[in-house]
């Protein structure tokens, strides 16, 4: 498996246009996985926009979107290359490298492609770098990771990178523009250092709701939790009014107490409030399953559900990124820019929300079933000797449920997620095991040991355990796990397995 520019297994990885953008839904055939369509191929008769021509973009990522202050569709990728793009190993010298570059777009008729009226330029033809390096430290490029607009004034969050490998940011920060997107200021002043509570934002995700913008966080990589503050839409860059979600709620000035909203591994993330179903909807990978996934809440501070799988790594290689289109926020059907690293392009993806919505169910895919068979344990963590038995008719439900079995020590399954301190919950779960259990657990442990389990032994057939508990951290772990003692063949079954507030 190699590597890309990111230092990132080429398994999975960015985000948006590129070379092409969108052909006819017809010309591609639906995914079996939540009924998501893709839009965008490659080049030639599917290049629409023809971007090597008009723009010298040849090869790009991201394509995050926002409605501008003038009323367009705003969408602003990565890195950029031109001429002489080969792939692994291009930079300045041999492909016009620009590390961002800006478009944008009056189509509203998205089913038959996403088309660019213009981008940016700084010469005839030529799309330009908007966003440029900072010379007081180290950095390797700027990438924007969310915009939004407050009137007339363009904001871009965006991370200043030191390094691809391991992903590391100096700083995130927001850029404002006051003449639709032509030029932009960087002002020190509006950044959120990579240490203490500002390592939790240094990708973002805007979403403007109800008078506030609210902006999703997770560190730098795309293995962090998710965190939330919001601000007044018309105080965007005042970073002293912020309000940070903390144990105790909305906090002014409370960075450093933010917590998780939902865990798990939070890659690039993009979110909005969508009218039609009154929830919110969150897109972002999960490297851990190499996929897109889904997720909803009743509001921003959620509950939020599990991520249900959307779009997979083995129908689109090396993918990642998913950029919602602003016109998705009042419609059940949503477009999104997706990225793949081989081809380094973006793609445009179509997705009906009624038929992906993600199961009532805190925990991500408790029924082992969002997964082809073999694609390995994510989003569980497998201790010991253990996985999932694919169509091996041991499930309680479905086809597929998870395992352990050894002869000594200690064996389980666990998954890690995001609660709200003070709030309780309870898990669930069918369980089976060997005649020789003795120590099985159910249960529920933090940083700080075991908060709460149910002890089992021998159970013969499916049995329903059920562990009631008041989270007293930010993040917990959901286990279910074996003892194997006394040299004995012991195995535990596990399946359809929820977490729900109370």
């Amino acid at each position: 498996m190699g590597m890309n520019r990111r230092g990132i297994a080429v398994l999975v990885t960015g985000l948006v246009l590129g070379m092409a953008i969108i052909v006819p839904a017809a010309a591609v055939p639906a995914l079996t996985v939540a009924n998501t369509v893709a839009l965008l191929a490659g080049q030639g008769a599917d290049d629409i926009n023809r971007t090597r021509e008009r723009f010298a973009v040849h090869a790009t990522d991201l394509g995050i979107m926002w409605r501008d202050g003038r009323g367009r569709t705003a969408i602003m990728f990565g890195d950029t290359y031109g001429a002489g793009w080969g792939g692994h190993g291009a930079g300045p010298e041999t492909a016009d490298w620009r590390f961002n570059v800006l478009a944008h777009s009056t189509d509203s008729n998205l089913a038959d492609g996403l088309n660019i009226d213009s981008m940016i330029t700084d010469r005839p033809g030529h799309a330009a770098e908007l966003l440029h390096r900072d010379p007081a430290v180290s950095e390797i490029t700027v990438i924007p990771t969310a915009g939004v607009a407050t009137g007339t004034r363009d904001v871009v969050h965006y991370m200043s990178i030191r390094s691809w490998g391991p992903w590391t940011t100096n700083y995130a920060g927001l850029a404002y523009s006051e003449d639709g997107g032509r030029t932009w200021v960087k002002d020190p002043a509006l950044r959120w250092p990579n240490s203490g509570g500002g390592a939790r934002f240094q990708l973002g995700a805007f979403a403007k709701h109800g008078g506030h913008v609210y902006l999703f966080g997770t560190p730098n990589g795309r293995f962090g939790a998710a965190h939330l503050a919001r601000v007044p839409e018309h105080r965007v860059l005042d970073l002293g009014v912020y309000e940070y979600w903390t144990a105790d709620g909305w906090r002014l000035g409370g960075l450093d107490r933010a917590i998780p909203v939902f865990g798990g591994q939070v890659g690039e993330l993009s979110v909005q409030y969508n009218t039609v179903l009154r929830r919110w909807v969150a897109l972002t990978l999960d490297e851990s399953r190499a996929a897109i996934v889904l997720r909803t809440a009743p509001a921003p501070t959620g509950p939020w559900t599990g991520g249900r799988v959307v779009v997979r790594g083995t129908d689109f290689p090396a993918l990642y990124g998913a950029f919602l289109h602003p016109d998705s926020a009042d419609s059940n059907e949503v477009f999104f820019v997706m990225s793949q690293w081989g081809p380094y392009h973006s793609k445009l993806m179509r997705l009906r929300l009624d038929q992906a919505l993600p199961a009532p169910n805190l925990l991500s895919d408790g029924g082992f079933e969002d997964r082809p068979a073999g694609a390995g344990a994510g989003p569980w963590t497998i201790t010991g000797k253990g996985g999932i038995d694919y169509g091996a008719g041991l499930a309680r439900t479905g086809a597929n449920n998870a395992w352990v079995r050894e002869t000594s020590g200690w064996h389980a399954v666990s998954q890690r997620l995001a609660v709200r301190p003070g709030q309780r919950y309870r898990l669930s779960g069918w369980v089976r095991s060997s005649a020789s259990t003795t120590d099985g657990y159910f249960g529920v442990r933090r940083d700080a040991g075991v908060l709460a389990e149910r002890k089992f032994g021998q159970l013969g057939d499916y049995t329903r355990l059920e562990v009631d508990f008041l989270a007293d951290s930010s993040e917990i772990e959901v286990f279910g796990g074996v003892w194997a003692l006394d040299g004995k063949d012991t195995w535990v079954q596990l399946d359809d397995v929820s977490l729900d507030p109370l």
